[in-house]
Formats: C-alpha cells, structure tokens, sequence
C-alpha cells in the first residue's frame, strides 16, 4: 500500500477499510470469544510502542518485541513460550493482524468449531478460505476427504504455492483448493511438540530463550528464520482444514481494496477529496490534499503528504518495483 503504508505505519496500522485498523479490527472481531488479556500480539521494536498504544487493552508484558525478524515459526514458538504453562494445554489461534473480513459473526463461529476440535481431537487446524475468482496473489490448500461430517472437517492433502492464472483457474474449477490465509488452531502443547519433531534446532532455541529470558537478544538473532507453512504445517500428515467464507481479504494491494470498498456509478473507489471528470474504474485515494483527474481510466492514483503514485490497476502488483528503485536512490525517508 505504498505510499501509504511505511515502514514505521505499516498495514496492519492503517484505517484503510473502515475506521479502525486493521490492527484494532483484528481484535475486536475476536470477542467475546477472547479478551484482550488473553491475547499475545508478535511484533517489531521499531513498531512496539505504536502497537501497545493501539492496544491499550492488552496488557504490556504480552506486546512481544522480536529483536529481529526471524519468520513465523520463531515469533509463533516464542508467543506461546511467553504463555503461562497452564494455558499452552489450551487452545491457541494464529491470527494474521492485516487481514480483512467482512462477515464477522460466521469467521467467530468456524473459529469456536476449529477451537473445540483442536481441543477435543487434539489437531492443528488451518483455515482455509473458500475462493471467490482464481486469484494467483494467494497459496492455496488441496483438500482431500471430510474428517468429520458435522463439522467439515477435511484433510490437508497439500500446500501449492502462489499458481500462474490457468493454475488458478484449474483449482477454482476443481472446487476441492481454498486459499491459503495463514490462520491456525492447535493446543499450545502440539505446536511446540511439532517443533521438536520437525526443527529441533529452533525448538531447543526457544526453549533455552524460556529458560534465559536474560539472553533473549542473542539467543533469538540465532533461530532459524522458517515460515511455520515451511517448518511445520506442510510436513504434518495430519494437518486439517475448516472451509471458511466470510468475505475474508488480505488487502494485498491497491486493486484489492476497490473490492473491498466497493465501486460507485462510475466503477471507480473515491477517498479522501478527488475531483473525477470523465473517469471511470479508477482507485483514487487522496491521504492528504485532493486529486483531479479527467478523462483517464483503470488508474490507481494515491496522494499522501510527501509522494504521488500513478500506476494502471492492473500493474498495481508491480508497486514492489518502485520501493526497490526509491531504496537504490537512497530515498530511504520515502520508505
């Protein structure tokens, strides 16, 4: 969401879908099933105090500060590292803080049905979201047979990576893949043994961090640096999956939040003060200052206070490509 989003205001702390963060919606969308003092939030130094500032209901001490990024299967194993012992025999979801969903009360119901069999069958569980178009921005899920009928629950057969657009379109057709969220419900026990059985080197690093919380600078900056799709989830025979729809989005880029917004008359998302002549299909989000446009179409135009960015819709995923060349400017204060 550059330039929009930077390195010191990322995603997950802008109000970019309604008036709230992502951040603050990630949370509220949990109760009452989970208060916020039973929640642990993972993040960056540079971001911590931001975070707790947000967060004001979620007690200090579980604002967990990695001293460098080392991936999600070392910021996962290190949250419920940081959990009273009680509570790792408890269930434990892993939620992704810069997603959208639109349909609350259904994504709380698949939660609490993913919770009661993580606790009763003693599974991991992912979520897995019911694809809406073929989309090649996401992972996918191949899912094979129901585990349990009144549930549907079903088997992970296995992880496929982001696919091209006539992969895409083969899984949508197939109607047996979901696309991959990220979103996991196991006992904390489970994960941990997991971590022993397939990363043995990062589990006894975390367990050593428990043990001396004195050496958590040094000791952290030594994990593996493993995704925990890599490191665990795609390596378990057992890993099971609830088919989510709950007009669920990770907001990946500019052309997924005019979905998520919705279009007016003339197919194009209007925020902020723009002017619009004879424009069509367009996002045109104005941070500060106003935008003018007259006679374009399928552009995505965004002002913020210091920078302009103008790429067609369609090239929107190719934003990447600027951050890269404004980095070998050195125009770091852009970043």
């Amino acid at each position: 969401f550059w330039p929009l989003s930077r390195q010191d205001r990322p995603k997950q702390l802008l109000s970019i879908a309604g008036d709230r963060s992502l951040l603050v919606q990630t949370v509220e969308r949990l109760a009452p099933k989970v208060s916020p003092d039973n929640i642990w939030v993972v993040t960056t130094r540079r971001l911590v105090e931001q975070i707790r500032s947000a967060l004001p209901s979620v007690p200090v001490d579980q604002i967990l500060a990695e001293p460098e990024g080392r991936n999600t299967a070392a910021a996962i194993g290190w949250s419920i590292r940081c959990m009273p012992r009680a509570l790792r025999e408890g269930v434990i979801a892993v939620l992704p803080s810069d997603h959208r969903v639109r349909d609350e009360a259904t994504f709380r119901r698949v939660l609490g049905i993913a919770a009661r069999a993580a606790q009763t069958q003693d599974r991991i569980i992912t979520l897995g979201v019911k694809p809406r178009w073929a989309e090649t921005g996401y992972g996918y899920l191949e899912v094979g047979s129901i585990l349990d009928s009144q549930t549907d629950l079903r088997q992970v057969v296995r992880f496929c990576e982001k696919p091209d657009s006539k992969t895409a379109e083969e899984f949508v057709a197939a109607g047996n893949f979901l696309w991959n969220a990220g979103m996991f419900v196991f006992r904390g026990s489970s994960l941990l043994a997991a971590l022993d059985r397939f990363e043995p080197e990062l589990a006894d690093g975390l367990r050593r961090i428990e043990e001396r919380p004195e050496l958590l600078e040094d000791l952290y900056r030594q994990l593996p640096a493993k995704s925990i799709d890599y490191a665990v989830m795609e390596r378990l025979g057992s890993l099971a999956t609830l088919p989510l729809d709950c007009g669920w989005s990770d907001l990946g880029s500019w052309p997924a939040l005019m979905e998520e917004l919705g279009l007016n008359e003339q197919g194009s998302v209007e925020v902020g003060n723009v002017v619009a002549l004879d424009s069509t299909d367009n996002l045109l989000y104005a941070d500060q200052g106003t935008i003018a446009v007259l006679g374009v179409e399928g552009l995505v135009v965004v002002r913020t206070n210091d920078a302009v960015l103008v790429v067609p819709v369609d090239r929107a995923q190719q934003v990447r490509r600027l951050i890269a060349e404004l980095e070998r400017r050195g125009l770091e204060h852009l970043l």
